[in-house]
Parts: structure tokens; sequence; C-alpha cells
């Protein structure tokens, strides 16, 4: 079965799936008592205020403008006074400027449409439908959180022959994007027809892990009612979901080192993306929630949540059960390309798809062995690089060898890490030694 499957043919492991949540139903996290919402959500300059402390804001309004070409609009995600306009911890640990809102019952902004029922009909052409997403404060919801908008835009001289829709979600625990496949497949069909008529395309293509495959059957069924939209099962192998790996697996195409999937002719968006999008131009509603899987082998009870955005993660894992005893470490992200947290009380974002608590005994760093030369971490680099070559030269700070090694073009999947027999911490050094090489590019341009 899984020779007719399509997948990209470099590297790629196949971590333990712990999809703890699969079977379980999206649930409405209440709301808290506070949010704090971050001004830098995205890729690009953070937004800037457009509200002062005292200020009573509504569910939807928008409180901080997206500046500059690459930036995004930041809505409140609740109603109720702005308590704080100050610099907050995010999820690095390092001070970000943000919005505190305390929470006053749920009034929205009267134009938002908050009835459940589906709005297929698209009437907006394609350049209002343009203004609606960058209105809306769409950013990429698989993790990278690049502006929507941004990405629309295509290149003078570019033409976009399909749109990718990536329902892949790889990750050995998250399961946000399964569950929204089942539970709101007919906006997320909308949310594409809208997509291909802003790129001017005939054709999507939505791939799907094959272990998923009641989103397989599911969407198969639904998009048989939509014209052009196509649903592609995908052999399970991570990291399926990297945009350059799942353009390959879906066309054969392969994006060149350092240029963009447009230069093949394709756009990729996930289906988180498509669902707000959906939300946006058919019902006016901004970016302020998001489907979190809340997921760990001691939680009592691991969920999928539609979360406020700037809700505290410590909210998030109370109504999980509560902070197990044994935890050693808490993720925001997924197990493989996910960062620990220093804080619980670091909020919700856009681009956050999944909190995972570990327990202590799986979080413990194994003792670093010199390297043996196996080669196992060039085998299963996805994209052809020489990971342990990579990392003493960022461990030695030869940064211009480093840019010559291509290490930018490195996806941080952490396939090398999680393969290498001595334990070394591949990643780490690698992305370490990107910063870096990109400092040097920007003072080099």
């Amino acid at each position: 079965m899984s020779k007719m499957l399509k997948t990209f043919r470099k590297g790629g492991i196949h971590p333990a799936e712990y999809k703890l949540t699969e079977k379980s139903p999206v649930e409405i996290l209440p709301l808290p008592e506070k949010v704090t919402i971050l001004l830098s959500q995205h890729m690009g300059v953070p937004a800037i205020p457009v509200v002062s402390k005292g200020d009573t804001v509504k569910a939807g309004q928008l409180i901080a403008h997206g500046r500059g070409f690459v930036s995004a609009n930041i809505h409140s995600s609740v109603s109720g006074k702005v308590v704080r306009i100050d610099s907050i911890p995010d999820l690095t640990g390092y001070k970000k400027p943000a919005i505190v809102i305390e929470v006053e019952g749920d009034e929205w902004e009267e134009n938002i449409i908050q009835s459940t029922d589906l709005r297929k009909d698209i009437t907006l052409s394609k350049d209002e439908i343009l203004e609606k997403i960058r209105e809306s404060g769409i950013v990429g919801l698989g993790g990278a959180a690049f502006p929507s908008h941004v990405k629309l835009i295509l290149p003078k001289g570019k033409n976009a022959e399909a749109l990718i829709i990536n329902g892949v979600e790889c990750e050995p625990y998250l399961t946000s994007d399964h569950r929204l496949m089942l539970e709101y497949g007919e906006e997320m069909m909308v949310g594409i027809s809208i997509l291909m008529r802003v790129l001017n395309v005939r054709k999507a293509m939505i791939g799907i892990e094959n272990n998923k495959a009641d989103a397989v059957y599911h969407l198969k069924d639904i998009a048989s009612t939509f014209t052009g939209i196509e649903v592609f099962p995908l052999e399970v192998k991570y990291p399926q979901g990297g945009e350059k790996q799942l353009i390959k697996a879906l066309t054969g195409r392969e994006v060149p080192s350092r240029k963009l999937p447009i230069d093949v002719g394709v756009i990729v968006h996930n289906v988180s993306t498509a669902y707000a999008v959906y939300e946006a131009v058919q019902k006016n509603k901004p970016l302020i929630n998001r489907i979190v899987t809340v997921s760990g082998k001691s939680l009592k009870k691991p969920s999928n949540f539609v979360v406020r955005i700037g809700t505290p993660i410590r909210f998030l894992i109370e109504a999980a059960g509560g902070f197990p005893e044994n935890t050693g470490k808490v993720i925001s992200g997924g197990l493989m390309m996910g960062k620990a947290l220093n804080s619980l009380d670091v909020p919700v974002i856009k681009g956050m798809s999944g909190i995972l608590v570990l327990p202590e005994n799986e979080t413990k760093r194994k003792q670093v062995e010199p390297c043996i030369r196996c080669s196992k971490c060039v085998s299963v680099c996805p994209m052809g690089l020489e990971p342990y070559l990579l990392m003493p030269l960022a461990q030695t700070g030869d940064f211009y060898r480093l840019e010559k090694e291509m290490v930018l073009d490195c996806i941080e999947c952490g396939s090398c890490s999680y393969i290498c027999p001595a334990n070394r911490p591949l990643l780490d050094f690698i992305r370490l030694g990107k910063t870096e090489v990109n400092k040097i590019i920007r003072e080099r341009n």
C-alpha cells in the first residue's frame, strides 16, 4: 500500500506516533481572566498599538496595526479593558511588546457573524478578498506565521499553477489540524476556494498523511462537491509537512536552494490557514482564536481546544487535568521542532498549534559522545545536508564556511539529532549557525 502513496524521496524518518488526542473532539476553552496579546506573533515587523491603557475593547477589534509590507494586524481576542501595554516575556523568554486586557464579558464587534451557518457563496473580488485577509491579521498557522496576504501577492513575472494545502501534521503528538479537517471540513474547503480565486488557479491539492485515513475519506467526499480540489493520501514519513518536501511529494518538483515555492509554480497554505481565510472573508472574523492540541502521556485529559489568542498556557494545562508532578519539560509546538518553555505564563500566539507536557524521564539529555562518522544524519536529512559537518563549523565560529555549506537550507526538522547514535545536539548548533549566518548576510546587504 505504501508504495502507491506519494511521498518525498530524500531523507526522512519515522518517529513513534503519540496521537493521544486524535479521537478528542474540539472543545471551546472558557475565557481566562486576562489575556496577553503579543504584538509580534508573525514573521516581519511587530505591529504598532492603536489603543491605550484604560481603553475598553471588544472581541475582534483592531488593537495593533501591522506596519511595513511584511507585518500583520493584531486584534483583541476578548472584550474588556486594556490594563497594560508593556514588554512581556514571549516563548523564548525575551521581553517583547504586548497588550494586556482584563476580560469583561464577551462582547464582539458588530460586523462579525458568529453563527455556525456555512456560507459558501463567494461574492467578493480578488482585491477585496486580499484586503479582507490583510485586515484580519491572518498568518500561516502551520508554524512559520508568515503574513498570509504577503504570500498571496505574487512577485512580478511569477504565476501560480496550483495551490497546495498542507494537512500533513507529521509531528508525533499534534492533532489540531486533524480535528479541524474532520469537524470544519466544509468551511475549510470554502477557504481553499477563496484562496484559489485570489491566486487565479484552477487546481488545489490537499496532502494528508495516511495515518489520518478518516480525514482523507471525509475530505474526499466533501471535495467531490467543489471544483478543482483534490485530496491526496501520503505515505507516513517525517518531515513531510515541510513545504519543500510536500511540494516534492505532490508535484515531483524540487524547489531550488534559496528559492520559493512560487519559483516552481505553486503556493502552499496550511489547512488551518484556509479555515481562517473562510472565517475572515465569509464572516468578517479576524484571527483571534485557534485550535491547540494539549497533550502528554502524564496528562489526565489530553485535549484539543479552541483557544483565544493571548490565553496563558497555564490555563490550557489546567483544563487538560492539571500540571503532572513528574513533568520535566513543557514544549510549545511539536516534539520534533517545538521549543521548550521557561514559564507557563507565556500566552498562546497565532502560530501555536500544540502544547506538550513531557515527563522528566523523557526529557533528560543523554551523554554526548564523539562523532563516529556513521553518516546516519546525512542519510535522513531531507535537504541533503551534512549535519555532522555543520555542527563543528558552528561550534568553532566558521560562519563563512557554514554559509558555503548551505546551512540556510536547513528546515530545522531535527531528524539529524533524532537519529544520531552519539546523542550529539546537531540541530542546536545548526540553529546557532543559521542565526549568525543570517546576521552576516544582513550586514553584507
